[in-house]
Formats: C-alpha cells, structure tokens, sequence
C-alpha cells in the first residue's frame, strides 16, 4: 500500500506547485524558483527515521549528481541544503516530459528513435563509469526526457562504486510490479534492483557487480523500449518476479516480434545481456558504438557518443598502464597519430618502428599511407612501403622510367596504389567505429580527435526558424545551404511523440496543436540515404 506524501517544505527563493512523485524514502516535488525563474524539480527526503548515517547517504547523492551532472543526458543537479523542518533536499534540473516508461507503455518507440536513444544513454553510463561509479538501477523509469525530447539519466539513490560492493547509499525501493503491469506490493525486489532490467548475477547470494552490469540493464532497457514489454516477459504467461529471474538465469530472452526490427538490432541486444559478462560488449561505448553501426546499416543519420575527453594511461599524463585488464578504465580516448615525411634512410637502417613513416627513395616515389585508430584498444592499420633497392634481383641496378612520359604513368600507378590503401584504411575505420584525424583537427592537440567520433556525411545542416501557431498548426519555415535537386526534410515533434516525417519545405506544418502549445520539432536534411546532423527548432 502506498504511504500519502509529505506536505511540501517551505524553501526560501522557492515557490511550490506540486508532487511530481514519491518513492520509499523520499518525495519529488515540483517548484519554481524565483531568481533565475525556472520551474525545477526538489526532491526532499522524508522526516521519519532521519540518522546520521541516512543524511550522509542523501547528501553522498546530491554530490554523486553533482560529479555527473555536466554530461548532456544526466539530470543536472543545481543545489543542495536542508529545510527549516530539518529534512535534507536537493534541487534538479526540471524534465517536463514523459519518462521512457511512460513512453513505451503508450507505444514502442521507432527503431531510429530507439537507437538514437540507446547510444545516447551509453554515453551517459560511460561517463558515470568513468567517475568510477556504478548506476546499478537503469530502466525505463529512471529516464526522463526534457524540454527538447533528450533523454535524462536519473535516480542514482542506489549507485555504488566499480568495486561492486554494498551500495554506498540505498535511497528507493525498486521492483519491477509497474514495469509488468500485473504486479502487486509482494512483487517489490531487494534495495537495489528492479527484477526485469536485473542481470543474473544481482540474484546471486553475494553480488558482485560491475560495469557489464549496468551494460546489461542499458540493452534489456533498449530492448523494452523496441518490444513495449521488458526482455523476458512472456505474454499471456505469468510474469512474477521469480519466473522473471529464472528466465533471466536461463537467458531465454523474448524475441521483440517487430517486421522493421533488423536481426543485427536484435544480435546487439542479446550479446549486451549475455548470461556471461564475458560474452556480453564489455563497457557501454562498445554497446554504443555496435547500435551506431546499425544507424549505418539502417541508413540513419549516426548519433554521437558523449564521453569526457579523458587522458590515456601512458599518454604521457603521469598515469601508469593498467596491470590488470579489470582495473582497465571502461572507456579511454585515444589519439590518431599524425602520419610525418621523413628522409630517405641509410643503407642497413632498422625498420619503421611505429609503422606511421613516409620514406621515400631515390629510385622512385614513394607512396606511403598510414592510418591508426584505435577501436577497444585494437589497432587498425593500414600501411604501404616501397622501400630502397627492395624487390630488385641480385646484381642488377634499379632502373628509372626512360622519359617524362614513364614517369608521370609511374607516379600515376603508385598514386593510385597509395589512394586504394587509404580507401580500405578509411572504411575499415568506420565500419569498427573508430576515428578519423589529421593535423589541425584539436588545436590543442594537433592530428588527434576522440575516437568515438564518426566521420559525417557533407550534407548541410538546415535552418529552422521559430514556428508560428494559427488554426490548430505550427507552421515552420526550413532552408539550407547549397540546396540540390531531391533534397527534402526529415522531421519529428522533439518529444518524441508521433512518427517521422519527410516534408518537401520550405514549410513543415505541425498538426493538432493548441493555442499557447509550445512546439519543437528536429530537422534533418535528407539528401540521398545521407542525413545531416539535426536541428531543432520551436514556436516563438
């Protein structure tokens, strides 16, 4: 049975304007705040059974959020205190939208939308990784989608560091009755996991948790999103928590049961809740970078991995090499070197020892190409050499091309070489999800760039101006730059609510709408199978 909420606490420079929610030991509430005047969310902790030891937890949140809350699809964290009855509370980032599980349970989300979404979240966990925490609750409800439709990660009340030992604050109960729709108040799980979204290893006697944990509950939350039921329920059968664990411990995943769901789509999410940890994508970029490879597949415009710029070990940042591939951070940015001319060697040198010199010769032009990405530590490269005197039978001098003429088709020839090399380098390095870089893309580190970059597709960004309402539409008007033939417009309402459109410009008309609505939509320019990045764009 539900406990009633708490009245509101009185905040100074904060005016209360509902309940947004309320979990086992604390409740969220919306309020506007006067000075900047936004409308944020507060969540305050309850009054009863207030101990040292449960503050310390509350305030271990508040900073945990604070850590993260840069990141783009985290919740931002504003402020923190505790109110004048006493009870500790933490102002939030305000997300008007629905949760995911709102979203699903109305109707599965499209797979462009879907993968846009699964990518951004693996960013978003990665990061949290990166900080050396552990999530440990991901699922649709602990999403939430702001003013523009971007997802939000939230709820860290149940979050523990990579040593997957007890959780350094239990702030909510979680079960999984809401997420199947049939359950009841027996149906809650342990502090710490919510049953449909848990891996196999949360129900052992002493769990052991660690970052293929959270990659786990980030597929199984994708796969919800696709399916409109979580990964191992059944339907028409009983979906309590004990045949939901079993199932899960078998890895009898349900299969999705939608036409325009790919089996790659499918293959990614099975491997991300692999029974094994070892089996499964061993951190959320590589879970993000395979949904990334299905956009290309799909022909979708390719989403980002946000992930903070960290240093490499032994990038000469003063930190050690890991000894112990466990201890090996789960996403690490490493550099593209910069390929460099060098002279000819002398006769008896060594070899190349990084494989990224030119050397050209005497005899004839060289042609040379390297390109090095680095793709979960693997390395792709690609290399030609024609070194001095090689291939040449004994006793014989190397001969040069009789005229101007022999030359040039010589210098063709090799060009042509050296151009096949990169080509097979290039889409080696897409297709891995690895990088491309040159001099002068960081100017702060010239010939380096993130590694989860994806090279994008030359088609410009449109322009978007502000909607204007009338007779029940929004009405935008879109241009781009450089417009050919057969361009059109790819949009959709930015909350995520109805279906993708395509629409010939220079208007997009929005639909039932109300007077006062504010409306955003994203835009791509569609040219071909290639898409440009997306826009968004809202009524005035």
């Amino acid at each position: 049975m539900r406990r009633p909420p708490a009245a509101p606490p009185e905040l100074p420079g904060f005016t209360h304007l509902g309940l947004l929610g309320s979990g086992g030991f604390a409740d969220v509430y919306l309020y506007e705040q006067r000075l900047p005047r936004r409308k944020v969310a507060v969540k305050v902790l309850l009054a009863d059974d207030i101990d040292a030891s449960t503050r310390a937890q509350f305030v271990a949140e508040a900073n945990l959020m604070a850590r993260l809350s840069a990141h783009p699809f985290i919740v931002t964290i504003f402020h923190a205190d505790v109110s004048a009855d006493g009870r500790p509370y933490f102002v939030m980032e305000y997300c008007s939208g629905p949760s995911l599980s709102e979203r699903y349970k109305r109707q599965p989300l499209s797979v462009e939308d879907a993968l846009r979404t699964g990518i951004r979240l693996s960013g978003a966990v990665a990061t949290a990784h990166a900080a050396g925490i552990l999530h440990r609750d991901i699922k649709p409800a602990n999403v939430l989608t702001n003013d523009y439709g971007w997802p939000a990660l939230s709820d860290f009340g149940i979050s523990s560091d990579l040593e997957g030992d007890l959780p350094v604050h239990t702030m909510s109960f979680t079960g999984d009755a809401a997420a199947t729709g049939s359950g009841t108040g027996s149906d809650r799980a342990a502090v710490g996991m919510s049953v449909p979204w848990s891996p196999p290893e949360l129900f052992e006697d002493d769990p052991r948790p660690d970052t293929r944990s959270d990659v786990f509950a980030l597929a199984a939350t994708v796969h919800t999103l696709l399916a409109g039921r979580t990964p191992f329920e059944v339907p028409g059968r009983s979906n309590g928590p004990l045949d939901l664990i079993g199932r899960i411990e078998r890895g009898r995943i349900t299969p999705i049961g939608r036409d325009d769901v790919p089996a790659s789509l499918e293959s990614v999410l099975a491997t991300g809740m692999a029974v094994r940890r070892e089996d499964r994508f061993q951190s959320a970029v590589e879970l993000g970078r395979a949904l990334q490879r299905i956009e290309l597949e799909l022909g979708y415009s390719v989403t980002g991995i946000e992930v903070p710029n960290l240093a490499a070990p032994g990038d000469g940042d003063g930190v050690p090499p890991p000894t112990d591939a466990d201890d090996e951070p789960a996403t690490r940015v490493r550099g593209v070197r910069e390929v460099a001319a060098q002279g000819a060697p002398a006769v008896g040198s060594s070899p190349v020892e990084d494989g990224t010199v030119i050397r050209p010769t005497a005899a004839a032009p060289a042609a040379v190409a390297a390109v090095e990405g680095a793709v979960d530590g693997a390395t792709l490269l690609a290399h030609g050499r024609r070194a001095a005197g090689a291939s040449r039978p004994e006793g014989t001098a190397p001969q040069e091309p009789s005229s101007p003429g022999g030359r040039r088709a010589m210098a063709g020839i090799v060009t042509a070489v050296a151009g096949i090399v990169v080509i097979v380098a290039v889409s080696g390095a897409l297709l891995l999800g690895g990088t491309l870089g040159g001099p002068g893309t960081d100017p702060e580190e010239p010939g380096t760039i993130p590694e989860d970059a994806v090279v994008a597709a030359s088609v410009p960004a449109p322009e978007v101006e502000p909607g204007a309402i009338a007779d029940g539409r929004a009405v935008f008007t879109v241009s781009h730059d450089g417009a050919q033939d057969g361009d059109r417009y790819r949009w959709q309402r930015a909350d995520g609510s109805g279906s993708t459109a395509v629409a010939d410009g220079p208007e997009i008309v929005v639909g039932d709408v109300a007077a006062g609505q504010t409306v955003c939509i994203e835009v791509q320019v569609q040219r071909g199978s290639k898409t440009s990045e997306p826009v968004t764009g809202c009524t005035s």
